[in-house]
């Protein structure tokens, strides 16, 4: 299941083109639930890709930095060492 969160969020649809209404003051939110499966790529030179991917086929693609990937699998093993999640 995908959860979309638009916020301040306003377009113009004119003839085919997507222009932006009002201020660029725009927020998102994306959250993936269920997810079937998930992967880590090469993404460029300097970056790994996160990708998840539901049952229905909506995919969420994230792209970090290497030391972000890091703390992200250091936040991981504390959850396994300390939480009943991993139980």
């Amino acid at each position: 299941m995908l959860a979309l969160t638009l916020e301040e969020f306003m377009v113009e649809l004119n003839d085919g083109a997507i222009k932006n209404v009002g201020p660029n003051n725009k927020a998102a939110t994306a959250k993936l639930f269920d997810v079937e499966s998930a992967e880590a790529r090469e993404f460029g030179d300097k970056r790994v890709k996160l990708v998840f991917e539901d049952e229905d086929d909506n995919e969420i693609q994230i792209s970090l930095f290497p030391e972000d990937v890091r703390k992200l699998v250091d936040d991981v093993e504390a959850l396994e060492e300390e939480s009943p999640v991993f139980d």
